[in-house]
C-alpha cells in the first residue's frame, strides 16, 4: 500500500519514457537506487508496475548500492503483459495508463501480505480460463483510475457477496480496511492509502453475464457524476 505512496518513485515518472533500465529518467533511476526507505517502496512499485505491463518472456534488471556499500542486482519479471510494448517506448495513451492504474490498485495489501488472486477484464490478457475461473469463484470487487496523470486517482468498489470472504483472507482494499477511529474508538472504514472508496460494485458498476463474470463498467466518479462511466475496470476474485 506504501507503495503507491512513495514520495520517490510515481508512476507518471515511470511513464515518461520507456520501461527499461535503459530509458529510465535520472529521477526514476536515483529513486529505484535509493538505498533507504523510501528506495525499497520506490523498487516494490516499480517491481508491480514490470509485472502488469510486461509479459512472462520479458524481465527489467537494474543494480544498486545498500547503505553497506554492496552492490545488489534485480530482475523483475513481467507477468501480465497488459502494455508488452512499453518496453520501446513511453506509455502515453490513458487507456493502457488505465489498465496498469487498476492492475496496480487490485493487486494493493492493506496488510502487506501475498494473497493469490485472479484479475479479470476485457484486455486479452485478462482472460481467464475455465480452470481459472473454477480455482478461483469469489468475486472480490474491481479498480479502474489513472495513477499517470497529473492528478492521480483510483478507485474500488465491493461485491456484497464477497466482503466476508475478502476480509478474511486479508484482502481489505476493495471494501475498505476496517480500523478505529483514533479519538472515540469507533469502527470506521479505511482507504488503502489512495484508493477511494466507491461503495457496492453493484450500485456502481454494471457486469459481464459470459463465463468471465467481471465487471464491465463503472461510474468514473460516483462522487460527481451518476453517469460518467469507465470500461477500463478490472475485477478481482478470490479462491474459496
Amino acid at each position: 500500500m506504501n507503495a503507491l505512496l512513495s514520495g520517490a518513485l510515481v508512476p507518471s515518472q515511470l511513464s515518461e519514457k520507456a520501461l527499461n533500465p535503459g530509458a529510465l529518467s535520472a529521477t526514476a533511476r536515483t529513486a529505484i537506487q535509493n538505498p533507504g526507505p523510501e528506495g525499497v517502496l520506490s523498487r516494490q512499485l516499480l517491481q508491480y508496475v514490470v509485472s502488469c505491463a510486461l509479459r512472462k518472456d520479458q524481465s527489467f534488471s537494474f543494480t544498486w548500492t545498500d547503505s553497506g556499500g554492496t552492490n545488489r542486482r534485480e530482475t523483475y519479471s513481467g507477468y501480465l503483459g497488459i502494455a508488452d510494448w512499453w518496453i520501446y517506448g513511453p506509455l502515453t495513451d490513458p487507456f493502457h495508463q488505465r489498465y496498469i492504474s487498476a492492475c496496480l490498485a487490485a493487486r494493493t495489501n492493506w496488510y502487506g501480505v501475498s494473497v493469490m488472486i485472479s484479475l479479470r477484464g476485457t484486455q486479452v490478457s485478462l482472460a481467464s480460463s475455465a480452470s481459472e475461473r473454477s480455482s478461483y469463484p469469489v468475486k472480490e470487487g474491481a479498480f479502474w483510475g489513472n495513477l499517470f496523470t497529473s492528478t492521480p486517482h483510483v478507485r474500488a468498489c465491493y461485491s456484497p457477496a464477497g466482503v466476508t470472504h475478502a476480509r478474511a483472507m486479508k484482502r481489505d482494499c476493495a471494501a475498505g480496511h476496517i480500523g478505529a477511529d483514533p479519538v472515540t474508538g469507533a469502527p470506521i472504514t479505511e482507504p488503502c492509502g489512495p484508493i477511494a472508496l466507491a461503495g457496492s460494485c453493484d450500485t456502481v458498476c454494471s457486469w459481464d453475464s459470459s463465463a468471465g463474470g467481471f465487471y464491465l463498467r463503472c461510474l468514473d466518479n460516483p462522487a460527481i457524476s451518476s453517469t460518467a462511466r469507465t470500461d477500463v475496470v478490472i475485477t478481482s476474485f478470490l479462491a474459496p
